[in-house]
């Protein structure tokens, strides 16, 4: 990975959300050097959420972003608003105790809520529409939903209903599958188009986006710290760093904590109408509970957006289609040949513990990322943490900050032959459906 891992010009990746985005300025990149109450780098969703809770409490905000808004994991992702983090509500009470638990339990729906609110608020057009589906392939795989329900009812949150064979095929017609549970206040919406209004959002009122401007450096330690580009810097009162899966090796004590993971997406050509009412009768946004999943859903013009597979350290696989395409076949055999019209990948951060990490480098310097594929809920609810703390109410901060993070196993050499073992291991499980 470079100093910026942006390819060529930093357009948008030739994906179905690209094609189909609503009509969005090219934003100037940064030159000469300003200042700033805050300093914002990466316009994802955590870069994004972040600006536009600081603009609407009155901060001056700048965002600068390496390529263009929404480009990274924000712009390319499913689309599936899922609440929860990787870890489960279970991991996190074994590992970290049971009032840290109770904790995210309380969080954990909130960054969906904070989606929809945006929409309405600033009158996003993203094809925001309510319902997840997760769901099983076994009898195993139906004990463990259950246990999820029980566990989060325990937790005193009670908004999913198993759903038995028969129930599912109201949702998705599909022969595979033995059931499901079905999340009520989960969704699905398009990514790159949430990420662009709230680009404007933060315009609105007053904060300045900056694209193809990524960092070269930071100072992080600085009492105002300053990040530089190309062509200009920002000094700042806070600063705040979103870069995630591609802030490269511009801030080198975060590149350890988490490794770039590759997923890929994939768009058929639109279905007759009929025939996608069929196959998706709820329109929802389905998913399997396999370590190495199946994830899709119908776009606004009825296609089916099909997603899966991983590819740890980034690396984009050489033919996509062929990668997602027997996994399709086999949920819907009725799509066997239907045309692909775009097909695309893209990295999101992998933490060791599957858990997201939000600190600070120095005192006026914050950080979130490593969603673990669980970024589009988790990213916005962080980024309404991160505000807090900046104006001055740490008290949430401090419960994330202070979870301990973990390495990866083999350093930078080897994390990536380590994951790709464990990926193995669990990927042979699933097969063998244990």
């Amino acid at each position: 990975m470079q100093n910026h891992p942006y390819a060529g010009t930093g357009a948008h990746t030739t994906s179905y959300y690209a094609a189909s985005a609503n009509p969005s300025p090219d934003r100037p990149a940064l030159q000469g050097d300003i200042q700033a109450d805050i300093c914002v780098v990466g316009a994802g969703y955590s870069g994004l959420s972040t600006a536009l809770h600081l603009a609407e409490k009155g901060y001056s905000v700048v965002v600068i972003e390496g390529a263009r808004v929404g480009w990274g994991a924000s712009g390319r992702n499913g689309g599936q608003i899922v609440n929860g983090l990787n870890a489960s509500l279970q991991t996190i009470e074994r590992r970290y105790g049971k009032d840290t638990a109770t904790f995210v339990a309380g969080v954990v729906q909130e960054g969906g809520e904070i989606i929809r609110q945006r929409v309405e608020k600033y009158d996003i057009q993203c094809d925001l529409k309510p319902n997840n589906v997760f769901v099983g392939l076994t009898d195993a795989h139906l004990k463990e939903l259950e246990a999820r329900q029980a566990l989060w009812r325990s937790y005193g949150i009670d908004n999913q209903e198993m759903l038995d064979r028969n129930q599912l095929q109201k949702h998705v017609k599909s022969d595979l599958y033995s059931g499901g549970l079905i999340d009520r206040t989960g969704g699905h919406m398009h990514p790159l188009n949430l990420a662009l209004g709230e680009a404007a959002a933060i315009e609105s009122l007053g904060g300045k986006v900056y694209e193809m401007s990524p960092i070269l450096s930071a100072d992080t330690e600085a009492a105002q710290p300053v990040v530089k580009t190309a062509q200009g810097s920002v000094t700042c009162k806070t600063l705040v760093l979103c870069g995630n899966a591609y802030l490269g090796h511009a801030v080198p004590d975060l590149e350890p904590r988490v490794m770039p993971v590759s997923t890929q997406v994939m768009a058929t050509e639109p279905l007759d109408p009929a025939l996608a009412a069929e196959l998706m009768p709820g329109d929802d946004c389905i998913e399997d509970i396999r370590y190495i999943l199946d994830y899709y859903r119908l776009s606004a013009d009825k296609r089916m957006l099909f997603g899966g597979g991983t590819v740890y350290g980034g690396a984009d696989p050489a033919d996509i289609e062929a990668k997602l395409r027997r996994n399709m076949d086999k949920v819907f055999p009725r799509l066997k040949g239907v045309k692909i019209d775009y097909a695309w990948s893209g990295n999101f951060a992998l933490s060791f513990s599957r858990v997201p990490q939000m600190g600070r480098l120095g005192q006026n310097t914050y950080y979130a990322h490593g969603y673990s594929g669980h970024g589009v809920t988790g990213s916005h609810l962080f980024g309404r943490i991160l505000s807090e703390a900046i104006d001055g109410d740490l008290s949430r901060f401090d419960v994330f900050a202070d979870l301990k993070w973990y390495p990866f196993p083999g350093g930078r050499a080897l994390r990536v032959p380590y994951s790709v073992m464990g990926s193995w291991y669990y990927g042979l499980r699933d097969k063998l459906g244990l």
